[in-house]
């Protein structure tokens, strides 16, 4: 397949029209919001091992960022970051003025709608950071993985990525949200099994992730190096 595309740098694709990066940002924050709405709320337990629910779906998130990074350059990716990043706050402000706003006589669900909403502000911060730095950090070594590669053994593009990612993510969330509300070794316990799942699951979901790889740059007709990128998050590019 890497025959028939066309190799081209992550300036020049900062600035070219794609037929289908409009529906994976969709799709990447659309999953974003839903596994931190839904999911993040419950814990569950399976095999005697107790974890969020959303870390089940949440991950679907960085397959969905490694697409973005490997098909359409960091710059793309970097511009969906910032899109779910602006969404997570958005959602974060409207549930706190919706639970805050009083309910209405005769209306007794209340309670458990704090209970599903209602989350303090430590979490509401920790999710926040944690994503905008994990992602930047899974966006980067994606990258950088894929110039030091040549574009071959996308595996270790995506496993190592989710790593490194994860790793940042789960440093700041854990201790932002629950140090000195739990115990410094649940913490410690729940920051490394979430995150060793996460790893795990990408891991596992690689055959996905070459299949989706596959079908858009074969309907993009581009392969994109980010060679001479700028990676701050801050930077601007010319928009597509």
């Amino acid at each position: 397949m890497s025959e028939t595309l066309s190799r081209i740098d992550g300036n020049a694709g900062a600035r070219r029209h794609f037929r289908y990066f409009d529906y994976v940002m969709a799709a990447f924050v659309a999953i974003l919001l839903l596994s931190n709405l839904i999911g993040a709320s419950k814990l569950a337990t399976l095999g005697g091992y107790t974890f969020g629910a959303g870390i089940l779906f949440f991950p679907l998130s960085y397959v969905i960022g490694d697409v973005l990074t490997e098909v359409y350059g960091y710059a793309n990716a970097r511009r969906c970051v910032w899109m779910g990043f602006g969404a997570l706050l958005f959602m974060a402000f409207m549930s706190y003025v919706v639970v805050a706003m009083p309910a209405a006589d005769g209306w007794d669900g209340q309670a458990a709608y704090e209970s599903v909403f209602g989350s303090t502000w430590r979490i509401v911060a920790a999710s926040v950071l944690a994503f905008w730095a994990g992602e930047f950090v899974n966006s980067f070594v994606l990258a950088r993985m894929k110039v030091w590669t040549g574009g071959k053994h996308l595996w270790s593009r995506t496993i190592g990525s989710t790593f490194f990612g994860q790793a940042v993510d789960s440093l700041i969330f854990y201790p932002v949200a629950f140090l000195g509300i739990w115990s410094t070794d649940r913490v410690l316990t729940v920051m490394v099994t979430n995150w060793l799942l996460k790893v795990l699951w990408e891991a596992l979901l690689t055959p996905v992730t070459y299949a989706v790889v596959g079908w858009f740059k074969a309907r993009e007709g581009v392969d994109v190096f980010d060679e001479g990128t700028d990676f701050s998050p801050f930077a601007k590019a010319d928009a597509v």
